[in-house]
């Protein structure tokens, strides 16, 4: 029997500290003022550990030679779950309008189908250095919208933060937009058909839009 492999035990134990991130942002213990106070500081600082893993899981896929078609496909689903984990978790908060969460969520649904129906016409869509810099830009925003509730910002300053918090997440949708965009101009002959029941044999894209650590 094949051992998991470190890379891929990383990639699970990210998807298995998901609910834990969704506990310290949605959770309430203790006093409530000095739950208050820390929350959302301890939300974000699990949140960003989740996300760098990203990168270690992958790093360590490459150099370890653990490119797995299981990594390929565990990878990018940990990165989508943790993103909607938190964007679910911060319109229940009151932080973040619906349809924000909707828009990013629903990219991800769209591109992951046509990303299989492309694997199974045996194409490979090159990898878009869009795909990384909206992930990054998605998570430093998810960051800041979950530091809206810190206490410890002044009320002076505390304007400033949430404009700051939009503009970055403004610049993260229209790079989900674009992101999106380019996929389906690289997807367009697969969108076009024919859809043969036996396509190329191609081995399976990892994350095809240059998402995350791309294994």
């Amino acid at each position: 029997m094949r051992r998991l492999g470190l890379a891929n035990s990383i990639t699970l134990i990210r998807m298995t500290f998901i609910p834990v991130f969704l506990v310290l942002l949605l959770g309430r213990f203790g006093s409530p003022a000095t739950w208050a106070d820390w929350r959302p500081w301890l939300a974000a600082a699990v949140f960003t550990v989740l996300a760098a893993t990203d990168a270690v899981d992958g790093y360590v896929a490459r150099s370890r030679n653990e490119v797995t078609t299981f990594g390929k496909f565990i990878d990018p689903l940990a990165d989508k779950l943790l993103v909607t984990a938190a964007l679910v978790g911060l319109v229940q908060l009151g932080n973040l309008p619906g349809w924000v969460a909707i828009v990013i969520i629903g990219r991800e649904l769209i591109v992951s189908g046509l990303r299989m129906v492309a694997v199974a016409e045996g194409v490979v869509i090159a990898a878009s250095q869009w795909g990384k810099i909206k992930t990054v830009f998605q998570i430093i925003a998810l960051v800041a919208f979950i530091l809206m509730d810190a206490t410890i910002i002044p009320a002076a300053m505390r304007g400033t933060f949430n404009a700051a918090a939009w503009a970055v997440m403004a610049i993260a949708l229209g790079l989900t937009i674009l992101s999106a965009a380019q996929y389906f101009y690289h997807a367009r002959d697969v969108i076009a058909g024919p859809w043969s029941r036996s396509g190329g044999a191609a081995s399976p894209v990892g994350k095809a839009d240059g998402e995350g650590s791309g294994r």
